[in-house]
């Protein structure tokens, strides 16, 4: 009996483990006109496990469909279910348990949508378009990391620029953190240490930076900037340091979703022309503004090449959502 006991307490306790300590939902307020006509709102998310602020969380103006993108790690059309996914808005606040993972964190996220909101929902397959990175025909133009002794900096700084201090900075062990100054490239880029990542946009180009990056973190990372799921097929096992630059070219389409990670609400990149018979567009070497698309950017700069497929991915289905949250 005390084993079968404990077994009971032990189980209790995990499913505790599972929800926010406190959370707070309410209508976001309504947009406000500027002076001048303009419209004016904070959108994102602030806080949580990995963060400075790991035991709270805020949200600002946040979609139901960015909560369920972060919540169940999908894609938009990942998801189904009514409009008002993408229309209704909420300031969100949560108190989270001490010392809670991320991956803890998201099953909370599910576990308020569905009690706060009274969401059922089924998963799918649907057939839809997918990219593939492959290794081009020429074979790819990428070396293995190597370890290199701490604190040692490119000396690159063209034309006297200003050194530049990051808010955010992802880096290695020891590595410096945010507000910490850096020295430009010849793009005028950070030259950021190794064993950090960043994602930047400076003079109308992006660039993404890996040190000790695997090709599985280049499609992650790919298929959130295009929209559409991006699966490794190069083969390549080792961790890479690499850099990818290419043109910025966004269309607005209504308000950002303020999901968290993106920076002031980016927008998506602009997609090419579309494809054949549903598959993804083949992709153009210039973007409209000038400068290299992502697509010849990969093929360029890594050796690599996004191909278009249709594949198999799994859709959540909303069967039922409430539009206006339990009371608090």
């Amino acid at each position: 009996m005390k084993n079968n006991a404990w077994v009971v307490l032990l189980f209790c306790g995990a499913a505790y483990a599972q929800t926010f300590e406190v959370a707070s939902i309410r209508p976001a307020a309504p947009l406000q006109m500027q002076d001048g006509g303009g419209m004016m709102v904070k959108v994102g998310s602030s806080g949580g496990p990995g963060t400075k602020d790991p035991i709270r969380a805020t949200y600002r103006y946040q979609s139901l469909s960015a909560l369920f993108i972060e919540a169940y790690d999908i894609r938009r059309n990942q998801l189904a279910g009514p409009a008002f996914l993408d229309t209704e808005r909420f300031d969100i606040n949560v108190k989270v348990p001490k010392g809670a993972t991320k991956e803890e964190y998201k099953v909370m996220l599910q576990n308020l949508l569905t009690e706060r909101f009274k969401v059922t929902l089924h998963h799918e397959k649907k057939e839809t378009p997918v990219y593939e990175l492959v290794v081009a025909k020429n074979g790819p133009k990428l070396k293995e990391s190597k370890e290199e002794p701490k604190g040692e900096q490119p000396d690159v700084n063209p034309e006297g620029l200003p050194e530049v201090k990051l808010d955010v900075l992802k880096g290695g062990p020891g590595g410096p953190g945010p507000g910490a100054p850096f020295k430009r490239d010849k793009d005028g880029f950070p030259i950021l240490p190794p064993g950090s990542t960043s994602n930047l946009m400076m003079n109308g180009r992006v660039m993404m930076g890996f040190s000790k990056g695997t090709m599985q973190d280049l499609a992650t990372t790919l298929s959130g900037r295009l929209g559409k799921p991006v699966t490794d097929a190069t083969g390549l096992k080792g961790k890479y340091d690499f850099t990818l630059s290419f043109a910025f070219a966004m269309e607005m389409q209504g308000m950002p979703s303020g999901g968290r990670g993106m920076v002031s609400g980016e927008p998506p990149l602009t997609p090419p022309p579309p494809g054949v018979d549903g598959a993804p567009p083949m992709p153009s070497a210039m973007s409209p503004g000038g400068g290299p698309t992502v697509f010849a950017a990969i093929q360029q700069q890594l050796g690599l090449k996004l191909e278009p497929k249709r594949g198999q991915v799994d859709v959540i289905v909303i069967d039922h959502i409430e539009k206006t949250p339990t009371e608090n």
